[in-house]
């Protein structure tokens, strides 16, 4: 669990940040923080219930072709951010991406840095497989739970 000390550490970062609202998990446990102040409520009148009459939908001709979506490949494995904080492609602006499309990869693979709180947090792949697509962008703001690459399984 969190010393006492490193929660108040937490607490006065939060609260000299711009941040409203902050969550970190560990395998320790999880931390999560909202800034208070005056709430505004806003009252909005509701309109009144509208029912929509749609017409029944029509069966395709029998002799027509139906396209069906193609199936969602379920080998793909979706690496998400850990915490709130910056994305980084690279060690430095100098470096080459950690990983990008079709670059393989292992479960130990670091694929991405995520700065929080000026502390730099290595991503690592979870699975062994294949890059697919980067999701997120050089220097963007990312947030927890947000998915960052999608990966092939092998």
């Amino acid at each position: 669990m969190f010393s006492i000390s490193e929660i108040k550490q937490l607490v006065k970062l939060v609260d000299e940040s711009s941040l409203t609202e902050f969550e970190y998990e560990t395998e320790q446990g999880k931390i999560k923080m909202k800034k208070g102040g005056e709430h505004a409520v806003a009252h909005v009148p509701t309109a009144p219930a509208v029912q929509a009459i749609l017409p029944a939908p029509q069966q395709p001709a029998a002799d027509t072709q139906v396209e069906t979506p193609a199936p969602v490949a379920e080998d793909l494995h979706v690496i998400t951010s850990p915490m709130v904080g910056t994305f980084y492609s690279a060690p430095n602006p100098e470096s080459p991406d950690f990983v990008s499309a079709g670059a393989s990869v292992n479960d130990k693979t670091t694929v991405c840095i995520i700065e929080a709180m000026k502390l730099l947090n290595e991503v690592e792949a979870e699975v062994n497989g294949e890059i697919v697509e980067v999701l997120a962008s050089n220097g963007e703001l990312v947030e927890f739970g947000q998915p960052l690459f999608k990966v092939r399984k092998k």
